[in-house]
Parts: structure tokens; sequence; C-alpha cells
């Protein structure tokens, strides 16, 4: 282990953080000064001596990966990016929190350069570290040959009280303990301070102990004002340590410098102006002057960048090098890191035709992961505890596990997320935002609420996370009402930039999977079927990639029922009946809101015309569906615990009484002139 070798500059950088961050919120009147202030010595001990990165590539597939999972404090991230020379200048510092600026409230991935993930919501940071050093370890595992070490990168995670509080990093931890990663360092800034105040008012738990029991190296520093050997060395010790993550307790004094250090009064309030000058006086820098950076600190840090772009070009020499050794492996890995997929994978996908046996959406489900990950390396999945019912594990899969559990390996990749619905939501943005890999994560549809924050934050990132969400409506019976999703499509349908499939048939389920799989800047929930459904005639793979389409024509007619999933089959039966008793009606299927709404409009009108009266049908809430349909049936209660067919019948979602349905429709919009929900002035 290297010791700690001071350097002339170390305290005059640590000021200039500090300061720094003051003028930042100062500026903006608008922020959290207080967390940068007393993290500025971990900062700079991290980033000076052992974070491997360059800024003139801010990708550069083998970086460390940094996290600030207290991301109110991004204040300190945006101070480090401009001083060791990403393309963030001085002017976006001075623009902190303003609109359209590169630093906005909370660091955002793909806003910012060197932004490695989106943090704001507490201990969502924390659990994305942990899918970046799965993703490490996974990829490691498959890639690197003896003398070809591509992948060995660390995922450093600065978090704080508020994080760990918080239950999805409680799921992340206890998972990362039992995956052993060794690659994983998260610094806790124990600076006893949340926005109520001291921690003693409802934090008192002993997280050391916490943290040893999750199975982690468990280290401190007890003055992280001050003590840099002291924080060099336990990062270190961490960095030596490769059967288990580390947590290091760092404790600091928030706001250091300030006259309000070590009150919650620093925490989310700029300091005052006298405060800011008495900063600047202390650590020697003129008080009347803002934005202010001494000449030496820039020179240490450029060596940050020096140090970076050697490590990347030393890289790139052995990446050549490996590619002439392993050339099959080499061209996979840089197709994976391009985000590019095989040619022709979609070939594999599985065709259906009318009465082909009828088969629940969830084994169609498997059997498009069983055709298509033999083509997708970078397809890698798992489920809360509810593989045998998600079916998500296809034959001859290893799972991801620590080599000396003799449960599987690291090149496995299926992993066993246990019930920790949140962390795996989290956990899946991760591995997502490491970069070659498309990770899928399953549960119940109705405990996709539970990882909602983590959804959120996928579709707000641009994360390609595919949910394999089962068991999708009332359809699933007996467990009743606790399971049975009836709100949750319509929360996830208004969730921007989250594609929210509900296919009707095995073409449907195909087709699902091959616009997520395209879809690479947006995250999918596939809501399937625990019943069985049957194949429908006129459904296509072609057809339903575009989220919506005419299932059964007819011309003249004098209604249209719009449906998804379980139900289409009911609404079919339905105009049967109708057209018996002389009542055409055309069926469309509408299994993606998101892909139809970007359609062009003259398309999605012939879907959704002109002329006649739509009833949209679904056995969910009818919420959101004025938007296609004139009339809406489904859901205005929880369900019912029974046999689906039974509580199918108890709520009128049948054939005979969606007859009877569009029969009254009908005869209310009889001679009325329609126009398609669709027209409308404003299209937002």
């Amino acid at each position: 282990m290297s010791a700690f070798v001071p350097h002339q500059s170390d305290d005059v950088a640590i000021a200039t953080i500090r300061t720094l961050a003051a003028d930042v919120v100062g500026k903006a009147n608008s922020g959290h000064p207080g967390a940068p202030m007393g993290m500025a010595p971990v900062a700079h001990v991290l980033f000076s001596r052992f974070l491997n990165a360059n800024p003139k590539n801010s990708k550069w597939f083998n970086r460390d990966r940094f996290v600030l999972s207290n991301g109110h404090a991004c204040a300190l991230q945006y101070v480090l990016l401009h001083l060791l020379g990403y393309k963030l200048s001085m002017d976006d510092l001075k623009a902190f929190r303003q609109i359209d600026s590169k630093t906005p409230g909370h660091p955002e991935a793909g806003h910012t350069d060197g932004i490695e993930v989106t943090t704001g919501p507490l201990g969502q940071g924390f659990a994305n570290g942990v899918g970046l050093a799965i993703a490490q370890a996974h990829l490691s595992a498959v890639y690197n040959r003896e003398g070809f070490d591509l992948i060995n990168n660390y995922t450093y995670v600065f978090t704080g009280d508020g994080c760990l509080m918080e239950g999805v990093a409680s799921e992340a931890a206890s998972l990362a303990g039992h995956l052993q990663l060794g690659n994983l360092i998260v610094i806790y800034d124990d600076n006893h301070i949340s926005i109520d105040g001291d921690t003693a008012v409802a934090f008192t738990e002993n997280v050391e102990q916490r943290f040893l029991a999750y199975g982690w190296q468990v280290l401190h520093v007890d003055d992280g004002d001050h003590d840099l050997p002291g924080i060099h060395n336990a990062i270190a010790q961490a960095r030596q340590e490769s059967t288990k993550p580390t947590i290091i307790r760092l404790r600091t004094t928030i706001g250091y410098g300030s006259k309000q250090q070590g009150t919650h009064g620093v925490h989310g309030a700029p300091l005052k102006p006298d405060d800011v000058a008495n900063v600047k006086s202390k650590f020697g820098f003129p008080p009347d002057q803002s934005f202010y950076v001494p000449q030496a600190t820039y020179e240490l840090y450029a060596e940050f960048g020096k140090r970076g772009a050697a490590l990347e070009a030393g890289w790139n020499s052995l990446l050549e090098a490996y590619g002439k050794k392993y050339p099959s492996e080499h061209a996979e890995l840089t197709r994976r890191i391009a985000g590019k997929l095989p040619e022709n994978w979609e070939k594999s996908l599985p065709v259906y035709k009318h009465g082909d046996p009828a088969v629940a959406s969830r084994k169609l489900s498997e059997i498009v992961l069983t055709a298509v990950i033999p083509h997708l390396p970078e397809l890698i999945g798992g489920s809360a505890d509810l593989t045998g019912s998600n079916l998500t594990k296809v034959k001859a899969s290893v799972d991801f596990q620590p080599p000396s559990t003799g449960l599987g390996k690291y090149s496995g990749t299926y992993i066993r997320y246990g019930v920790r619905e949140h962390g795996m939501g989290a956990i899946a943005n991760g591995l997502h935002a490491y970069g070659a890999i498309v990770p899928f994560v399953a549960t119940f549809l109705n405990f996709v609420s539970y990882a909602s924050g983590a959804v959120r934050l996928s579709a707000l990132s641009g994360h390609q996370v595919i949910w394999v969400a089962t068991h999708d409506s009332i359809g699933l019976g007996e467990d009743g009402p606790t399971h049975q999703p009836v709100e949750t499509a319509i929360a996830l349908r208004a969730t921007p930039n989250l594609a929210f499939w509900r296919p009707a048939d095995g073409n449907e389920t195909s087709a699902a999977y091959y616009v997520a799989l395209n879809s690479k800047k947006t995250p999918s929930v596939l809501s399937l079927s625990r019943q069985n459904l049957p194949h429908l005639e006129g459904s296509s793979i072609e057809r339903a990639i575009r989220g919506g389409y005419v299932l059964h024509e007819e011309p003249d007619a004098a209604l249209t029922i719009v449906s998804t999933g379980s139900e289409v089959a009911i609404a079919v039966e339905a105009a049967g009946r109708l057209k018996a008793e002389g009542i055409k009606t055309r069926v469309v299927s509408l299994p993606c809101w998101l892909t139809f709404d970007q359609q062009d409009e003259a398309y999605r009108l012939s879907v959704l015309p002109d002329g006649a009266p739509i009833l949209s049908l679904e056995a969910l809430s009818t919420a959101g569906w004025a938007k296609y349909s004139h009339e809406q049936f489904g859901l205005a209660s929880w369900g019912a615990s029974g046999p689906y067919q039974k509580v199918y019948e108890k709520f009128g979602i049948t054939g005979s009484n969606v007859a009877a349905l569009g029969k009254k429709v009908v005869d209310f919009y009889k001679g009325k002139r329609v126009e398609s929900p669709l027209r409308r002035a404003l299209h937002l």
C-alpha cells in the first residue's frame, strides 16, 4: 500500500473547492454549500491520488466511476469537474441552478460532462454504484484474459446520512455484500446533519455495525476535516480488499470554515455574504474576490488530466493488442461498448399464427428471452425473488454469483436480486450507465410501484432498462386486490419517456421486445399476463411495433373498440356478437401508448378515425383512456380474489357485457357528428 505523499498545493486546492462551492451557491442564492465544504478534503485526495479518468474523454470505457449519491452536494462535483478540466467552464459554475445551464440543481447524466448517473433522490446513487460495480465484475470476468486486464476500474460513491436512511440503499448494500463486490468503495460523509437538524433526532443506529452485518469491510477516519494521510490510507486499504465492498465512515464538519459550521443552517441555504468573506479570509483567499482560483490549484489538477490521458492511451494500446490475440472477443466487446446490437438478431424473435395454442404472455416472454439471449450477450437480467413466476431464467443460463459461493460465477448473466424491487431497479440503472449491458429486471406489475423512484430516474436519465412485469391485472385471480394492479398502468403511462407495453398475444410480445431492445434511451415495462391468451387473427410483429394498429377492420363501422393485453380477445368476441346483431365493429389493439403517439398523424387517425364512437376496454383504471376513446370501460375500484374467470365476470369484462355496452354507445352517438379523440388543438 503506497504511503501518502503531501503536495505543497494540497491545502490551497482544498480551500479552492470550499470557497468556490460557497460562491457557486451564493451567486445562485440557492443550493447546499455545507456538504461540499465538509467533503472538500476527501474529494481532493480521491481525485488527485486515486481516481483514474480522462477529462478530455469522459466516456473512456475503463475509467473509474464516481457517483455523488448525496446529489444535493452537486456544487462539489461541478467545482471538481471544472478544476479537473472537464467541459465545464467558470461561466457554467456561475450559472448554477439557472435555466438551461450545465450546472442544474442536482447532477444529471447526459447533461453535464463527467456525470455518470443522475442523483438527487437520496439512496439512488448508492444503488446505482452497486450496479456499476456489478457491471465491472461481470465484464471483466467475460473479457479479461491473462496479460489483458482490460476492465479493472473501481466505483467510488460519496454518500450521506440521508442516503443511508433510505431503504433503497439498504437493499442495494445487502446485495452488494452478498455479491462480494470488492471493486466498490463508498465514502460516507458522517456529518450528523440532515434538514431537520442533528441526526440524533431520527438516525442513531450504528452504521458501521450494520455494514459489517451486510458483509462489507468497514473503515473509518475520525478527522475528515484535516487528516489527509488518514483519508488516503483508508482509500488505499479499501482498494486492496478484493472480496468485500468497503464503506469508509468519514467524520466531517458540515460547512467547515463558515460561522455556521456543524449546524443544519449551512445544509440547504447559501452562506451570508459576510460569512463567505469570512471563509475566504480564513483560508488566505481575497475576501472581496468571487470565483477565485489560484494558479497552483489549476496546475495541481492538470496532473490529473495528464495521468488520465496516459492511462487511456495505454488502455487503447492494450485493447488493440487484445484484438490481435482474441479477435472474436474484441469484436464483441467493442460492438457492445458502441451500443450496437448484433446484425439480424431480430430474426430470432418468435412468430405466431392464429390458431396456435393459447399461451400466457409471461410464458411468451420466456420464449422470447430463450430465443434472443443466445444472440444478445449484453442482455443481463434477473428477478426480485419471483423467477419461477416471472419466467425470466432461460435454460443453461448461469447465475451471476461470487465463484467462492459455488452458486455461479461473475461471468453469469442471471442476477438473483432477492425481494428488493426498489434496489433492483436502481441497480439496473447503474448497469446500463456502465455501458455494454442492456439490463432486464422482473417482478409482478403491482410491485413495480415499489420501485417507482428508480423507474422514474430510468426515464429521466434515458436508461434502457426492461421491466418484465408479470401478473398484470385482475387476471391473476386468487391473490386478490393486494396483488392486482389497477392504478399502476396509468402511473407508468404518465411517466415521460417510459414505454409501457401490454401485449395481447405472441406477436405483440415479440414486438414489445423488439422495440424495447432498439430503444437505446427509453426504459420499457412489459406488462404480462398470468392467464393464457389466444393468438389473434390480424396480429403481427410488423404491425404491433407501431404501438397501435387495426386488428379487425370493418367498412362503415358503427363502433371501434380499442383495448390492450388480455382484454383484446374479449373485444374481438364482443365485436363478433355485435356484428351478429347488425352492428359493424372495428377492433384496435393499442399495446403501447408512447410508441403509438410517436407515429405520424395520418397513421394514428387511420387507426382511430372520425365517423364512429370509440369505446376503450381494459381491466385496469380507465384514467387516461379519454385521449384515445369517447367512452371508457374498466375498473372503478380495486379488484377481487377468486378464479380469474369469475373475477372478470364480477366486473363485467366479458364479451357479452362489452357487446351490450357497445350497443349503448352506438345508440348514444347515433345521429351525432363524431370526430376522433385524437383531433385537438393542443398535443402535449
